[in-house]
């Protein structure tokens, strides 16, 4: 094969790509991506379905009160709790996520085009089934299954999972870690001390 598979499943890059991502399925229904352009000897076996590419934008929590953020919160726990039991994914962590990514707005859209509360792409979206990212369960479903496969590929590595979501897994691989931008270091930090604030919550309440 000529270009560099790097995995199966529904592996697109969710919230941010530095560069172009190249996604195929197989005959089977299997979806790989790669960012290596294909070639000719490649197009037998594969069908190019999206290219996919660009930079991160994430919707921010300024000016709101506790009280609003709260709020907003709440509205989404019991399918953010469900959605985290079905893919074994702790639900703090998806808070921490949704929080950082659409300050829990359903109907937040980044200036790239990332739609809905977990910010999805929509190529993204539709291969993970998503017909409407504005739909809260579907969009959290979509997102956490997402976070859920991120987590799997690297072996539970939360940051390595989090630098993926933010900047592609193709992005993780090139640099055999958390990429050089700042943009990215920023959004695990930030991720990782929202996840943490939920943690100690959680204990406190406990």
């Amino acid at each position: 094969m000529a270009f560099a598979l790097y995995v199966t499943g529904y592996l697109l890059s969710q919230n941010a790509l530095a560069e172009k991502t190249y996604v195929y399925k197989e005959v089977d229904g299997t979806l790989w991506y790669t960012n290596v352009a294909p070639t000719a000897q490649d197009t037998g076996r594969f069908k190019l379905i999206s290219i996919t590419g660009r930079s991160t934008a994430s919707a921010g929590c300024n000016g709101l009160s506790i009280e609003k953020m709260q709020h907003r919160e709440m509205q989404f726990d019991s399918t953010i709790r469900r959605y985290a039991r079905e893919y074994r994914v702790d639900s703090k962590l998806v808070k921490a996520v949704v929080k950082n990514e659409s300050c829990f707005d359903r109907k937040a859209v980044s200036s790239a085009g990332a739609e809905g509360l977990m910010q999805l792409m929509p190529p993204t979206a539709k291969s993970l089934g998503v017909t409407d990212s504005f739909n809260a369960e579907q969009n959290l479903r979509g997102g956490i299954q997402y976070l859920s496969e991120l987590m799997a590929m690297y072996d539970n590595n939360l940051r390595l999972a989090l630098a993926a979501y933010n900047a592609g897994p193709g992005t993780v691989k090139k640099y055999d870690g958390i990429p050089p931008y700042p943009e990215t270091q920023r959004y695990v930090e930030k991720v990782m001390k929202s996840y943490k604030l939920y943690l100690r919550e959680y204990l406190d309440v406990g």
